[in-house]
């Protein structure tokens, strides 16, 4: 009984228009970034590596290189400040959590797409 009603509340939360997310697709998430009194978005793109929870817990990961630094994110799926998700790639991988990434630069960290 409990259950359902934390279920009943967080349902009105949850986003409805999300896209399909998956390990290995090349994502744009679109963050909402509050500076002072000013509020603005800010793309961040990059590979996701994981997948995560349930519900309105749900998170993805994030990977992308900056400076020829590896920088992770991890970005609740239904939270207000994530303004969009947008897919540019789709890639074939064969397993659910991508840390192998982590260790590989240049060629060998390429994803193959799916046509």
């Amino acid at each position: 009984m409990n259950l359902n009603l934390v279920n009943e509340i967080t349902k009105s939360q949850m986003k409805d228009n999300l896209p399909d997310l998956r390990p290995g697709m090349l994502v744009r998430v679109d963050v909402k970034i509050k500076e002072g009194d000013k509020s603005r978005i800010q793309a961040y793109e990059g590979t996701i590596i994981r997948i995560q929870g349930s519900g309105i817990g749900r998170t993805f990961t994030v990977r992308k290189l900056s400076n020829g630094v590896g920088v992770e994110r991890t970005f609740p799926i239904h939270s207000p400040l994530v303004d969009k998700v947008e897919i540019i790639r789709t890639g074939k991988v064969r397993r659910s959590r991508l840390y192998y990434l982590r260790d590989r630069a240049g060629k060998s960290a390429r994803i193959k797409e799916v046509r």
